[in-house]
């Protein structure tokens, strides 16, 4: 999949669901699979925390997780294991702040995807001076998956980005749920980002559908406006 436009991206971006082994209770695998057939629109593979894959195990599932996204037009993003991407081939890659050099990560992965945590403006401009393609901003309410998570910004650091003239693609991330998505795209999101509210659902398939259903209705209703 190539490098998307920016209107593409932001198309792409709606339902952004990120998983790794740890974080699920099924088979991480089958929770992918489930979630894509629900609905959501691009996938991170995100394998840190304890217990986390190593080596070459690493490699053998985000393979298997990188095909079922290519067979579903699901754009494959990495994060910050660029080593990983360039070996996959895949869609993109998503580093935090802790990451390095934005310039120098687009310099190594060429015209891939390359989205960037921010959680203020300032790091938002070094990033697009860099060459960032999209933002990840937050987190946006409390959560409990990222254990070196930062301050809670609430919706401001999404306002306070449109509010500052920023025009690239940001979705929220950090606490999302079915019940505060709307919230999320209201405040001026092009999407979500999600980990517990799709990998930990009883149903998969059914929690990545509401979630797409709900960006979706926001999404046509600020379109409206």
């Amino acid at each position: 999949m190539k490098r998307l436009n920016k209107e593409a991206l932001r198309h792409k971006l709606s339902v952004y669901f990120i998983l790794g082994t740890p974080n699920c209770r099924q088979e991480p695998v089958t929770v992918l699979r489930e979630a894509i057939n629900g609905g959501i629109t691009i996938f991170q593979f995100r394998e840190k925390g304890r217990n986390a894959l190593k080596g070459q195990e690493k490699y053998a599932i985000a393979e298997e997780m990188q095909y079922y996204c290519r067979k579903s037009g699901v754009p494959f993003i990495v994060n910050d294991d660029i080593k990983l991407a360039l070996e996959l081939d895949a869609d993109g890659v998503h580093i935090g702040q802790e990451d390095g050099s934005v310039e120098e990560i687009r310099e190594r992965i060429g015209n891939k995807i390359l989205g960037v945590s921010v959680h203020d403006s300032r790091e938002a401009s070094v990033a697009l001076a860099g060459g960032a393609d999209y933002f990840g901003a937050g987190p946006v309410f409390p959560t409990k998956t990222k254990e070196d998570a930062r301050p809670v910004q609430g919706l401001n650091i999404i306002t306070n980005l449109r509010n500052g003239g920023f025009n690239l693609p940001v979705v929220g991330i950090g606490g999302i749920t079915a019940m505060n998505a709307s919230s999320v795209i209201k405040a001026g999101a092009d999407g979500i980002a999600v980990i517990s509210a799709i990998s930990l659902a009883d149903d998969v398939w059914q929690a990545a559908a509401l979630l797409k259903n709900r960006v979706d209705k926001a999404l046509k209703k600020m379109e409206a406006e």
